[in-house]
């Protein structure tokens, strides 16, 4: 019998899910939302929970009908579930990127059900996790049960991601599109900072891109470079022509020396076909993508993340806004504190330097009640707005503070000198 006839209905896959279970849901362009369809229609369902990190599309955890049933628990969250954490209908985990496939190897959380979206297999029965391996690889592995849903437009990837059909409960075939991730539109705010990180990047450099504008915005300023390496814990469409062009060799690279090392992509059509069965593209689990220890071993690491504000010490928010959780930790940390160990490494944190078109400063004295401190003052190094980049590496509070204020917007910079100067006792 062939694999494609012993598949079921997407409502006998999650027919497997019971209640009280622990699911976890594979995320960003590989959310299985055949399946999370299905599971949303179960009304004889309560206290399931879905682990899971940043999804796309609908969760029927989001919807308000669900809240008793199923529950989200986000490890890294995004835009459709942020209403659902702010309600309190939904959970977040305050957790490094790098930890979170620990969580299930450990069984600290047990989960019964992995929920999958993979490529068809080929004729060894194997399929693979696609473009998400991160969390899903230890999910897979540990979960008590997997069900998929096979995908004949997922692409087939390399690394460890190899999922073997016969470790398969049960499966549906759901011939879906991919979630796309459309570059945005870039600001003349963005070009600016993308122009002053690309000009801290030197050829030979090993690069980590976090998630956003300003990432993609330096990615399109390196056409210039020569024998850059990439590992990271993601990456879009702008890595794409670098790769094509010849500027991404991978050659000075310790770690995976002529491989491109990711953990998960998000993007468009493009960077599903630039994976697709490319061995050049090694996909690894979170925990050996944003592992410090390994990242270190090359030379010349250039992290490059976003931050929503920073105050005058150093101290840097990236998943909230005050209490309002945003996004997540995520990787920010693995790799900021990697680059400053590499030999010539760069942690770099990026930010416009207002928010509110021009409203409010994102430079303060003193970060929003509840903002979470993603990046601790004793691990900040480069800080870059459109007004430059300073490095606060060993600096004074009062170094750090002019240092800070020089790269703020000029509008805000009297008032944050009174604020901080009165509030250190500076003089």
């Amino acid at each position: 019998m062939s694999w494609q006839a012993r598949a079921v209905s997407a409502e006998e896959v999650v027919s497997h899910v019971k209640i009280g279970h622990r699911v976890f849901v594979h995320g960003a362009a590989a959310t299985p939302l055949t399946l999370l369809a299905a599971l949303g229609k179960r009304t004889d369902l309560s206290g399931v929970r879905l682990y899971h990190m940043h999804t796309m599309g609908e969760m029927p955890s989001a919807d308000p009908a669900n809240d008793g049933r199923i529950r989200s628990v986000s490890l890294f969250t995004g835009a459709n579930m942020r209403k659902a954490i702010e309600d309190g209908r939904a959970d977040f985990v305050p957790i490094f990127l790098s930890d979170i496939p620990d969580l299930f190897r450990s069984r600290v959380v047990p989960l019964n059900v992995a929920m999958l979206n993979l490529s068809p297999p080929d004729a060894h029965g194997l399929c693979t996790l696609g473009t998400s391996v991160d969390a899903a690889r230890a999910a897979a592995d540990s979960a008590d049960l997997v069900i998929a849903q096979i995908n004949p437009r997922m692409p087939r990837t390399h690394g460890h991601t190899v999922v073997p059909l016969s470790r398969l409960d049960a499966y549906c075939i759901a011939d879906e599109a991919l979630h796309e991730h459309e570059p945005n539109t870039e600001t003349a705010v963005e070009a600016r900072i993308g122009e002053i990180i690309a000009d801290l990047v030197e050829d030979g450099s090993t690069l980590q891109m976090g998630i956003g504008a300003i990432p993609d915005a330096v990615l399109s300023r390196l056409h210039n470079k020569h024998d850059l390496g990439i590992h990271t814990e993601m990456f879009s469409d702008n890595l794409v022509p670098l790769a094509e062009e010849g500027v991404i060799t991978n050659r000075f690279k310790a770690v995976h020396p002529g491989r491109i090392v990711t953990a998960f992509v998000n993007g468009t059509k493009k960077t599903f076909d630039f994976v697709n069965d490319n061995p050049i593209v090694e996909f690894h689990p979170c925990d050996r993508t944003n592992d410090t220890s390994l990242i270190r071993k090359n030379d010349k690491v250039v992290a490059i993340n976003s931050a929503i504000e920073i105050d005058m010490t150093g101290q840097v928010c990236a998943d909230s806004m005050g209490h309002k959780i945003f996004s997540g930790i995520g990787g920010q940390m693995d790799f900021i504190r990697a680059a400053a160990l590499s030999k010539g490494g760069k942690p770099i944190l990026a930010l416009p330097a207002t928010a509110k078109s021009g409203q409010l400063s994102r430079i303060v004295p003193m970060l929003k009640p509840g903002a979470g401190v993603v990046t601790t003052r004793g691990h900040v190094h480069w800080v870059v707005t459109e007004f430059g980049a300073v490095n606060l590496h060993g600096k004074s509070l009062r170094e750090r503070a002019d240092l800070l204020i020089s790269i703020a917007h000029p509008d805000f910079r009297a008032e944050l000198r009174k604020e901080v100067y009165e509030l250190r006792h500076f003089t």
